[in-house]
């Protein structure tokens, strides 16, 4: 009932964006040319098919004279949604991407966590959070995970820093439960793993993580993230470099089956930890 409740207040969102717009006498794509946006953007928002940023509701209101009506209701509806404010619209475009190319540096993406993983690093980020708190975080994530299963899933590529697989997170059980999981998903073939071995060194985003994202009726974006605050960019030139980056980080990473061996042998070391404590 929460979802498709958000889900309606999506919708009154861009309806009433339509509304205004067209109070305004302006169309989709002269709207787009004030915001620095694709008319088919402005066409997705209107239609609840995409979900804005903050601060594109800003915007919003300061073009159309919405006296913040945009910003006040995006508020609201972030502030009801399970995820961080600035990963509310991420978690939307991972339901309809087509292709999804993940680098991960130290911890496991989102979509190839366990419940036990997710858990700890939720509870270390918050350690004075109710246990209903934590749950919902934690149901949350593994709701992401289904795409992988769905008929239409994404393309999913991932690129592991072994750093990832050496950081201990949770007891050794998680781990190997992590590892072994991420196993599967690979041997399934729902995605492709690859690590980055510490022998690599240096390498081509050394400035943390990223997401990028194709999609069939919209340009590519990319996503980045810091420990406080996320970033959604589909600037045509700055998603060229991150493509870049990415290929440079696949090439410098171990083959898929070299890759699964490592993933394995981790998580009987794990194994192995846990049953000398």
């Amino acid at each position: 009932m929460a979802n498709a409740s958000q889900q309606l207040g999506w919708e009154i969102w861009g309806s009433e964006l339509k509304s205004r717009r067209e109070a305004a006498g302006l169309t989709q794509e002269e709207l787009g040319l004030r915001l620095f946006m694709d008319r088919t953007l402005i066409s997705r928002l209107e239609s609840a098919e995409r979900k804005p940023r903050l601060q594109t509701a800003i915007q919003i209101d300061e073009v159309l004279n919405a006296d913040g009506f945009f910003e006040r209701l995006c508020r609201k509806l972030l502030d009801a949604s399970p995820y961080a404010s600035y990963f509310a619209p991420v978690a939307d475009l991972e339901k309809r991407a087509t292709q999804i190319c993940e680098f991960a540096p130290s911890v496991i993406p989102g979509i190839f966590q366990t419940a036990a993983y997710a858990r700890a690093i939720t509870i270390a980020a918050n350690p004075f959070v109710t246990d209903a708190y934590v749950e919902e975080k934690v149901s949350s994530r593994l709701e992401r995970a289904t795409i992988l299963k769905k008929t239409r899933k994404p393309e999913c590529w991932a690129v592991l820093h072994e750093t990832a697989l050496r950081v201990p997170v949770g007891s050794p059980t998680d781990m190997a439960e992590q590892l072994e999981h991420i196993a599967s998903v690979a041997r399934q073939r729902l995605a492709v793993v690859t690590v980055l071995p510490h022998a690599a060194g240096e390498h081509a985003s050394m400035g943390g993580m990223f997401t990028l994202m194709k999609f069939d009726d919209a340009p590519p974006t990319i996503y980045t993230e810091t420990s406080f605050a996320g970033t959604l960019v589909d600037e045509p030139a700055v998603v060229k470099r991150a493509q870049r980056a990415y290929d440079l980080l696949r090439g410098a990473a171990l083959p898929p089956e070299a890759a699964l061996t490592l993933i394995e042998s981790t998580a009987e070391d794990y194994r192995r930890c846990e049953t000398t404590t």
